[in-house]
């Protein structure tokens, strides 16, 4: 053991500048605007660094799984669909991009709101305090029932709600609900309940047993439909909790049954803050094991779900 009392910097290795491996590179920094104020200008301008690189990265993903037919599953929380999101997704869907809707409970209420009666999401701390948040009668019989037809007829709980939707005539604004639009273009929109966490399950109407066993139909849809995600790709859109465990258990399911597979995927998670969930049950563990790639892009929604989407559209259009 040394008895210096400080060290002999003397000794110190230095290497020449020119063997370090480098990270940032002249070529990887940002570009100001210039002539070309396209949407392909910006994307090309962002630095070819850290989350700027993963964007593309998830959006040349997404367009491969396009062009490809694999899947591109898209599940989603509440807050994705109350900011106004639902247009850059049904551009989505209507493109064959993607292949599977899947969302918590609250998603498909916005939804419900929406294509009803145009207005959604309400002021929870001033209903709180008088018992009338989330008490709306319309929005709990309407959906209740819908869900009770669904179990009578063995309908998934999302495919119960779009076709409710579908046989109305007095909608306010049915080109905005992604109910409708899956429904519209031959794919699945699954919704799998939280008993307990949705408005709707405060209501007179609502049934367990129906909520649960449409719900459970879903989750079979969902996992039956992984099959096809090997070389595709799994976006989670601000679920913090319910579809990350959904989707675990899904993937579970699926694997068990199809030899282990669907494993090479890419897995990205948008949402404003970092969450345990996300990160270990969609981008961790589902691909560290079986030669998938996965990412976690923070940001706001309404601005990260439309970049995303632009991207996705801009590439297919050929105009990159």
């Amino acid at each position: 053991m040394s008895d210096e009392r400080e060290i002999d910097v003397s000794r110190i290795r230095t290497v020449p500048v020119a063997r370090r491996p480098n990270k940032v590179r002249a070529e990887d920094f940002a570009r100001p605007p210039a002539a070309d104020r396209s949407f392909r200008a910006f994307l090309d301008s962002l630095p070819e660094i850290l989350q700027a690189r993963s964007f593309r990265e998830v959006v040349d993903a997404t367009v491969a799984a396009a062009r490809e037919g694999r899947a591109v599953v898209c599940m989603m929380g509440g807050h994705v669909v109350k900011t106004g999101l639902a247009p850059v997704l049904i551009d989505l869907v209507e493109r064959g991009v993607i292949t599977h809707l899947a969302s918590n409970g609250s998603a498909v209420i916005h939804d419900y709101e929406m294509a009803r009666w145009g207005g959604t999401s309400e002021d929870v701390e001033a209903g709180l305090a008088d018992g009338t948040f989330g008490m709306a009668e319309e929005t709990g019989r309407e959906m209740n029932e819908a869900i009770r037809e669904g179990a009578r007829n063995g309908w998934g709980l999302g495919e119960s709600l779009a076709r409710a939707l579908e046989a109305r005539h007095d909608l306010a604004h049915p080109e905005l609900s992604l109910l409708l639009a899956a429904r519209r273009n031959g794919i699945e929109f699954t919704v799998h309940a939280a008993l307990g966490a949705e408005i709707i399950h405060q209501h007179p109407a609502a049934d367990g047993a129906a909520i649960g066993q449409t719900s459970h139909t879903d989750f079979r849809r969902l996992a039956a439909h992984l099959t096809r995600l090997e070389g595709g790709v799994v976006l989670n859109l601000g679920s913090a909790v319910v579809m990350p465990e959904v989707f675990l258990k899904a993937l579970t399911v699926c694997r068990n049954v199809h030899g282990g597979r669907p494993r090479a995927f890419v897995a990205a998670d948008f949402d404003m803050q970092r969450h345990y969930r996300p990160r270990m049950n969609v981008v961790e563990r589902p691909t560290r094991t079986g030669g998938g790639r996965g990412y976690q892009i923070t940001g706001h929604h309404e601005l990260m779900v439309p970049l995303l989407a632009w991207a996705v559209a801009d590439a297919l259009d050929g105009q990159g």
